[in-house]
């Protein structure tokens, strides 16, 4: 089997390209061999690549940013999205999108599901959310909802904790926002595995749509973070709770969005491991690895 990736330095799409190994065969393009915010380039590689699947993990996923470059996220996550989907179906081909939890506001006490309202609050929310309706508009479309993704690959939630935590005498985390962690390696096998599902699948099957993808249980940033540093002997910060406010972000970030992985486990007989589990492993292998990205 056959699959293109747009995208290839960053965690998740890194991830892929270790689970593809001697189980598909993968081309992933980075930014310079794509150009996302050109259409015809970005016709032209699905055109060329005589694939089975394509899978998008590329994005503008720097939140902050975003505000004041909301014509450049846009692009990247809401035209070129669209613009794959639209190819894939012309091709007939199955098409995979990562989406965020971020097109949510966070004004619940409880997990989202997939047919909660989305009302994202900052700019790159709603990017994402004008991707993911670009995207569905198209059969045999997935787009996978993911949040505070992690791995062993780049720069992430926890190996910049980790090694904030050997740098500094004190670290200021946030206690009082609150989500579901992903393992990016994890995602990544899940991906690889049901690849030829979506490959064979008509349009009608219960495989394409949107899904939300994220380890089982909810925490805060803070009891992440801690999760993480604490399988550290190195770690030598003391680790301080905070309110998001005292960071002042231009972007305003959504105060609960934990994900409801029902109708994955439902559809997909997949069952998430518990986040905790996951972060401790993937610590644990960081600290053991050597220097800390």
């Amino acid at each position: 089997m056959r699959v293109l990736q747009f995208g290839r330095t960053g965690q998740v799409a890194t991830a892929v390209q270790v689970a593809a190994q001697e189980r598909v065969t993968l081309t992933a393009l980075s930014r310079s061999d794509c150009d996302l915010e050109d259409a015809s380039a970005i016709r032209r590689a699905i055109l060329d690549a005589n694939c089975d699947l394509v899978l998008n993990t590329a994005a503008f996923t720097q939140v902050d940013a975003a505000e004041s470059a909301a014509d450049q996220a846009f692009a990247v996550n809401a035209v070129a999205p669209g613009v794959m989907a639209e190819t894939c179906a012309a091709r007939g081909l199955p098409f995979v999108h990562l989406s965020t939890d971020a097109v949510f506001d966070g004004l619940t006490d409880r997990a989202y599901v997939e047919t909660d309202d989305a009302r994202p609050i900052n700019v790159y929310g709603r990017s994402k959310l004008a991707g993911e309706r670009a995207v569905l508009d198209h059969p045999r479309t997935v787009v996978l909802r993911v949040s505070w993704v992690f791995s062993r690959y780049g720069r992430n939630y926890v190996s910049f904790m980790l090694r904030l935590a050997r740098e500094r005498e004190a670290l200021k985390i946030v206690a009082d926002q609150f989500g579901t962690p992903t393992d990016g390696e994890a995602l990544a096998d899940f991906l690889i595995e049901t690849a030829s599902h979506w490959r064979a699948a008509p349009a009608d099957d219960a495989a394409f749509g949107l899904f939300h993808f994220a380890n089982a249980g909810e925490t805060s940033r803070y009891e992440f973070a801690w999760a993480a540093i604490s399988r550290d002997p190195h770690a030598r910060a003391r680790i301080e709770p905070t309110t998001q406010a005292a960071f002042a972000e231009p972007a305003p970030r959504p105060p609960r969005s934990p994900l409801d992985t029902t109708k994955l486990r439902a559809v997909f007989g997949f069952h998430p491991e518990p986040w905790r589990d996951a972060v401790e492993r993937t610590a644990d292998r960081l600290v053991a690895s050597g220097p800390l990205p």
